[in-house]
C-alpha cells in the first residue's frame, strides 16, 4: 500500500513570493465583513480573506476613468503663460507706467483667454 504525502500541494512555478498586508479601519472592515457574508464565508476563520480578495483583485479589470489625466503639459503651459504675465508687468514697471497702455492690456486679454481654453479643456479631459 502506497503512502499518502501530507501537507500542503507544491506550488513549483505558481509560488507566490510577493506579501501584501492590509489594515481596515472599522468602517472598511464592516463592509469586508458584508463581502465575506454575501459568499457564505466566516470572516474569522483564518485562510478566507486571502483566496477571497486575490479572486476579487485578480479576475477584476481596471476602468479607463480611473487613470488620471496627464497634467504636466498642461502645468509646462500655464507656467509659460505666468512668466509672460510676469515679464508684461515687468515692462510696465520699468517704462513707470501708471495704467498699462492699450497693447498691454489686449496681451493680458488674450492671456486670460487661453488660460480659460486651458482649464476648459482640462475639465472636458476630466469629465471624458
Amino acid at each position: 500500500m502506497e503512502q499518502r504525502k501530507r501537507g500542503r500541494k507544491r506550488l513549483g512555478k505558481m509560488k507566490r513570493y510577493h506579501n501584501v498586508m492590509l489594515r481596515f479601519n472599522d468602517t472598511e472592515y464592516e463592509g469586508l465583513r458584508k463581502i465575506c457574508e454575501s459568499y457564505d464565508l466566516d470572516i474569522s476563520e483564518r485562510g478566507t480573506i486571502s483566496p477571497l480578495l486575490r479572486r476579487l483583485v485578480l479576475h477584476s479589470e481596471a476602468e479607463e476613468k480611473d487613470r488620471l489625466p496627464d497634467t504636466s503639459n498642461l502645468a509646462y503651459h500655464v507656467n509659460k503663460i505666468g512668466n509672460n504675465i510676469n515679464q508684461l508687468v515687468k515692462i510696465a514697471h520699468h517704462k513707470n507706467l501708471r495704467s498699462p497702455n492699450s497693447s498691454l492690456q489686449n496681451e493680458i486679454q488674450k492671456t486670460n483667454e487661453l488660460l480659460h481654453n486651458l482649464i476648459e479643456i482640462t475639465i472636458m479631459e476630466q469629465t471624458s
